[in-house]
């Protein structure tokens, strides 16, 4: 008699802690990509606060002029396209970061889509694979569609 055959549940559950390996390796997978995602927009965002205080003092005396429908027009030097992002980048204007610490921060939820289109596919579960993939399509045509 084998040792499976004296313990009947004996091979079920060999045959499941590989399973649960692998979803462990997913969570952790996960994890890490939401905690890096956050910290790294909120170092950006803070960087550069910090830079557009250092180069415009007037943000914290309240001396500034600047009111909340100037700040959201398009006129306001924001970057508004990925060309002046880049180029606030360039001239180490502390709003770029600010910018690139935002968009860092609202792809973290879609990157992580992505991460859990992996883990299915690793965990081989096809219907999950298939409704994660729909759920990353629905997610990126969502930012062209505006």
């Amino acid at each position: 008699m084998t040792d499976a055959t004296k313990q009947p549940g004996a091979a079920q559950k060999k045959r499941r802690e590989p399973d649960e390996v692998k979803v462990r390796q997913t969570e952790i997978a996960i994890s890490y990509v939401l905690r890096t995602g956050v910290i790294l927009s909120v170092i950006l965002v803070s960087a550069g606060l910090g830079l557009a205080f250092a180069h415009h003092s007037s943000y914290l005396t309240g001396s500034s002029h600047t009111t909340y429908k100037s700040l959201t027009s398009l006129s306001y030097h924001f970057p508004h396209t990925i060309t002046q992002l880049f180029s606030d980048l360039g001239h180490g204007d502390g709003r770029g970061l600010i910018g690139l610490g935002l968009i860092i921060l609202i792809l973290t939820p879609v990157l992580r889509v992505g991460v859990g289109v992996l883990s299915f596919i690793y965990e081989k579960d096809p219907p999950m694979t298939l409704v994660t993939l729909f759920v990353l399509g629905v997610l990126i045509l969502s930012f062209f569609l505006g």
